[in-house]
């Protein structure tokens, strides 16, 4: 016995390591038979896994350039955490992009700069930027809302989040002026930190559910009666991730909050469908929204991604004959976002945010519509030039996901469906979400908000425009085919924006404080 002990304790660290290694060898040539690479390779098999995981991170650091990487490139994040910081955001000795890239855009600069007269609230507040429109002015609803804020927070749940992240999000929308889009997890108290909130459900109607998994009228009007800081219900239709594709919530990311908060069972599977079931056709979907509005007395919207038209100009026709459907529409671009799903949903299901607004747009337009929506871009717009070109072609907010998650920290590590997001924002996961301190990140996504409202508004009179909702197709460019030519943009969407009624910044700034919205 003696001499077994003498013999382990004088096994040198290189030994223990020799001996590891040879176990590992022996499991993998013996006993396991799911990696063919191990089997054969047995230890240096191992090294091949390693680098796979490790690559996106190596790349992203190491081997892409600063415009190289998808979805957003380093420079774009640089730009994001920088501005969130208020660090110096500029970059120096000219443009390192490729103006003559397919899609690039230029902004039409006018000859003379729009000038700021004494007393603007633009003097006062360099990034006070609110929506030219009203959500639910044009059907009269009870309790309708204009946002404060041109960018608000995309549609991204509690559950999807983590609770530290959904608050520094709140919280910064309040100090930013912004809203706050709930996402269909349900609203949390996490949401309830003193931002103004849409409430957004899907097809699972986690939040206002019923016992049998449908839609409770009761939960909902009980919801917006007790939590006044609701401004709007969105109905999600689809998102740009996964159009037409339904989700299973798993059992084992349902905890005792999630579950009250969405209103299932603890540890239990639940399915979210493709389709609702509180309606099925378009005029069904109408009434829907019209019973939502007369019952809580809020504007209504729909959130969708863009595809075939021919149900979109079916909503087009019952609005234009009975002066009834939703007060805002939020176009979700293909291109995908927060949400994980199946590479061929990802890639090829729904059109990008361009092609998808562009369409869905014009359809409006033509039937006479346009003025009577709140058009909101989903879609890798949360960047100045990019909001420019969105409000362009009929925009009249953006909602930022990706973007405003980049502001309290994330690094796009693209982990966000597996838990293990290692900044602790796309995890339920107690220990990592311990690095989020709400207090600082709050500031930060309010901060982002505020650079990102004071350089759109630069651009917007550098073009020779008080508010973004005064530019034209006309004043953007973009490239169009593989010979460098440009287009602006009414010729290469085939339409013209409506203009938009602006009477000033005074009197926006009138309105949100005073309170007077138009009849």
């Amino acid at each position: 016995m003696n001499t077994q002990i003498h013999f382990i304790s004088n096994i040198t660290w290189w030994g223990w390591i020799l001996i590891i290694l040879a176990i590992v060898a022996i499991r993998d040539v013996f006993f396991q038979k799911k990696h063919t690479i191990s089997h054969n390779f047995p230890i240096i098999g191992h090294l091949r896994y390693l680098m796979e995981s490790i690559g996106p991170e190596m790349r992203q650091y190491f081997v892409a350039n600063n415009r190289e990487e998808l979805p957003f490139n380093r420079i774009e994040r640089g730009w994001i955490y920088a501005s969130a910081k208020k660090e110096n955001n500029y970059e120096g000795f000219g443009t390192d992009r490729d103006i003559y890239q397919h899609q690039h855009i230029f902004i039409n600069n006018a000859m003379i700069p729009y000038k700021l007269p004494e007393n603007h609230p633009n003097t006062i507040d360099h990034s006070f930027l609110p929506c030219a429109k009203v959500m639910g002015e044009f059907h009269k609803r009870k309790r309708p809302f204009r946002p404060a804020s041109v960018i608000n927070v995309s549609a991204m749940s509690f559950g999807s989040l983590s609770a530290k992240a959904v608050e520094s999000l709140n919280k910064g929308v309040k100090i930013a002026g912004a809203y706050h889009n709930t996402g269909e997890g349900g609203l949390s108290p996490h949401h309830s930190h003193g931002g103004d909130v849409i409430f957004h459900f899907g097809t699972a109607y986690f939040g206002v559910r019923s016992a049998t998994g449908g839609f409770s009228m009761e939960k909902l009007v009980n919801l917006v009666e007790k939590n006044p800081f609701i401004r709007a219900i969105e109905v999600k239709l689809s998102q740009g991730a996964k159009p037409g594709k339904g989700g299973v919530l798993p059992g084992a990311k349902i905890s005792q909050e999630i579950a009250e908060i969405r209103g299932v069972e603890i540890g239990k599977d639940v399915l979210s469908p493709p389709n609702h079931t509180a309606f099925s056709t378009i005029p069904e979907m109408v009434d829907f929204i019209e019973k939502i509005a007369d019952a809580t007395g809020l504007p209504v919207g729909i959130k969708a991604a863009i595809g075939k038209l021919d149900q979109w100009e079916e909503l087009a026709d019952i609005m234009a004959s009975t002066g009834k459907g939703p007060d805002f529409i939020t176009v979700d671009g293909g291109e995908g976002g927060t949400g994980a799903a199946p590479p061929s949903f990802a890639d090829h299901v729904s059109l990008p945010w361009v092609y998808g607004f562009s369409d869905l747009y014009r359809l409006f337009k033509d039937k006479g519509l346009s003025e009577q929506i709140v058009f909101i871009g989903s879609g890798r717009l949360g960047f100045p030039a990019k909001a420019a070109m969105a409000f362009a072609m009929g925009a009249d907010c953006i909602n930022v996901a990706r973007e405003a998650m980049m502001s309290i920290g994330c690094i796009q590590s693209q982990i966000c469906h597996t838990n293990r997001c290692p900044t602790g924002i796309a995890t339920q996961s107690k220990w990592l979400q311990n690095g989020i301190d709400p207090t600082l990140k709050s500031e930060r996504l309010a901060q982002y908000f505020k650079t990102f409202r004071k350089e759109f508004i630069e651009i917007t009179h550098a073009a020779g425009y008080e508010h973004p909702c005064q530019f034209k197709m006309s004043d953007i460019q973009m490239n169009v085919d593989d010979h460098y030519l440009s287009k602006e943009l009414d010729a290469t969407y085939m339409y013209h924006k409506t203009p938009v009624p602006f009477k000033g910044m005074q009197d926006l700034k009138d309105c949100l404080y005073l309170g007077n919205y138009p009849n």
